[in-house]
């Protein structure tokens, strides 16, 4: 992986990890306001494992594999 490669998985992995934030925020403030919307928290955490999955995805790719 050319470095140029690795700096663009690190920004895509900081507003991948921003969003994520920003919907784990928006469902907490959702429930303290007592939203019924059950089909909008339910999209919302649906996204927010999504982005979950491709975080996990872009730090495996980051992180060198090690044989022990």
């Amino acid at each position: 992986m050319t470095d140029v490669e690795e700096q663009g998985l690190r920004e895509k992995l900081a507003a991948l990890m921003q969003e994520h934030r920003d919907l784990d925020a928006a469902i907490a403030a959702m429930a303290e306001q007592g939203v019924k919307d059950q089909l909008q928290i339910t999209r919302l955490k649906k996204r927010k494992l999504q982005l979950k999955d491709q975080i996990t995805a872009i730090e495996d790719a980051l992180l060198p594999d090690i044989i022990a």
